[in-house]
């Protein structure tokens, strides 16, 4: 166990014309000098990015109670999801609101959680950008 992860998450969703499209998270786990503890990409189905990018985070806090039980720093590169996490932003979205609560279920888990935002060029963002991104050729080879 670790005293401090830093959880970088990253949503996406593609073919979303209509506002549902294939959705796949990517997901970096690193140790405080940002070294990789665990990596995953994982496809989901249809659904919206937002709700993807809400996903991502859900399924790194789930994974980040195996490494600490202390604190989590989470990265993202999603204003919306930031924003309404750090109580910037109301959540209105229904969906979005389930997937809300299940994340500050989640922050119960750990003595913190705090939230930051980072752009898409960060290399850990663009790491976990990388991972759903292969989720979703892989997918799109086998249509």
């Amino acid at each position: 166990m670790t005293d401090l992860i830093k959880l970088y998450s990253d949503g996406g969703s593609r073919g979303n014309r209509i506002g549902r499209g294939r959705c796949a998270i990517g997901v970096v786990l690193c140790d405080v000098k940002d070294n990789v503890l665990l990596e995953l990409g994982e496809y989901l189905g249809l659904g919206t990015n937002n709700w993807a990018e809400y996903k991502a985070l859900i399924k790194g806090l789930t994974l980040a109670r195996e490494y600490s039980s202390n604190r989590v720093e989470c990265y993202s590169d999603s204003q919306l999801i930031v924003n309404q996490l750090n109580g910037l932003y109301k959540v209105k979205d229904v969906k979005l609101k389930n997937l809300y609560l299940q994340v500050k279920e989640l922050e119960k888990c750990f003595r913190s959680v705090c939230y930051n935002y980072v752009s898409r060029e960060h290399p850990m963002i663009a790491r976990a950008d990388m991972l759903l991104n292969r989720e979703l050729e892989m997918v799109n080879n086998r249509i």
